[in-house]
């Protein structure tokens, strides 16, 4: 994977930009799915790096506060990472292979800010995340079950 330059937000604060933070970043920089702590920590040892599981967990949530990667919990409340892009969006995530598709959301966002006015609430956030097969997967699932 290729070295990028640190973030700001991983500069500041006294923060160092040591490998293992380096190591985190350029993985998340290339990983297309959603990823708990301990994938990442896997991969990483898969290809070499020596990087405990507390040093990723805890870049991946420095990386998250900094908003440098999304994060949506699993069903079983595991927290996942993935970069992703900087406008507002939400995902689309295959439940079996783990691709994601960010999608823009116009009715989700126009009911959100209509609830809020409704009661009187400012300054709103909200995560919307979907989960099912993706067509591939779907394919597989139809023909395994045909057997």
């Amino acid at each position: 994977m290729a070295s990028r330059t640190a973030p700001v937000a991983f500069t500041e604060e006294g923060r160092r930009n040591s490998r293992p933070r380096r190591l985190v970043r350029e993985y998340m920089d290339e990983c297309e799915i959603f990823s708990s702590a301990q994938q990442v920590h896997d991969a990483l040892r898969a290809q070499g790096d020596k990087v405990g599981l507390a040093t990723v967990y805890r870049n991946l949530q420095g990386m998250a506060e900094a908003g440098e990667v999304d994060v949506l919990r699993h069903g079983d409340g595991e927290m996942l990472f993935r970069k992703c892009g900087d406008v507002h969006h939400h995902h689309l995530v295959c439940r079996s292979c783990g691709l994601t598709i960010e999608i823009a959301g116009p009715a989700v966002e126009r009911w959100a800010a209509e609830a809020a006015d409704d009661h009187g609430f400012a300054d709103v956030t909200h995560s919307v995340e979907l989960f099912g097969l993706c067509a591939d997967c779907a394919a597989t699932a139809d023909s395994d079950s045909s057997r």
